[in-house]
C-alpha cells in the first residue's frame, strides 16, 4: 500500500501507478488539468511514464472554462 498526498489530503492506494492511472481513478482522465509533483510540474507527455510512490505529494489543478 502506498500514501500519496492529493491537494494536501492523505490518499491511500494498493501499489503504485502512474498519473494517468491515478487520473484514471479520480476520474479526471479527460479534464484540462496540470499537475506538480514533489513539487515540479508533469507535462502531459509525461503521464504514463512518471510513477508515484509512498509519500509523493501532488498538485492537481482542473482548468475551468469561463468568460
Amino acid at each position: 500500500m502506498i500514501q500519496l498526498i492529493i491537494n494536501g489530503q492523505t490518499q491511500h492506494f494498493e501499489s503504485t501507478l502512474n498519473v494517468t492511472q491515478l487520473l484514471e481513478r479520480m476520474t479526471l482522465n479527460n479534464k484540462r488539468i496540470a499537475i506538480e509533483y514533489n513539487g515540479q510540474i508533469v507535462p502531459r507527455s509525461k503521464f504514463k511514464e512518471q510513477i508515484l510512490v509512498d509519500g509523493d505529494q501532488l498538485e492537481i489543478v482542473v482548468a475551468v472554462g469561463g468568460g
